[in-house]
């Protein structure tokens, strides 16, 4: 009696912490974008970072508003790390879920500190940059 109730128990409780496993992963995952992310600006690495860029984005540098290519955005980004190269960068603020994420970090870069805001939107493909914007503090 006692081994069929805990086949019983184990029958049902089995696929309730598995579905729970799958869902803590999934949310880990959506909260991990911007950890490779920021990686990519500490770095000033534009061309890891552009991976991350959409087909098209709008990108806002000191002042300067664009709405380019991924390719484009790469460039302008290449130049604003040659202008200010990074020591160090630090997410401050994180909001948003699924499909549209955003997150606010403090660039050092260039003896200058800088607000990132970045603006990520998820889709079946992945995430993509879609806005990112660096204004000197």
């Amino acid at each position: 009696m006692m081994k069929r109730i805990l086949f019983l128990i184990t029958i049902f409780i089995t696929p309730c912490l598995v579905l729970y496993s799958q869902t803590v992963k999934d949310q880990d995952r959506e909260q991990d974008v911007f950890v490779p992310i920021s990686k990519y600006i500490q770095k000033g690495d534009a061309e890891s970072l552009s991976v991350w860029f959409a087909p098209n984005l709008e990108i806002d540098i000191l002042g300067k508003n664009n709405v380019c290519s991924k390719q484009q955005a790469k460039q302008i980004l290449k130049e604003f790390f040659t202008s200010y190269s990074p020591k160090n960068f630090t997410i401050s603020y994180r909001s948003g879920k699924a499909p549209m994420k955003y997150a606010v970090g403090t660039l050092n870069a260039g003896g200058s500190l800088f607000r990132i805001t970045l603006t990520v939107k998820t889709q079946k493909e992945g995430n993509y940059i879609h806005q990112l914007r660096i204004e000197k503090e």
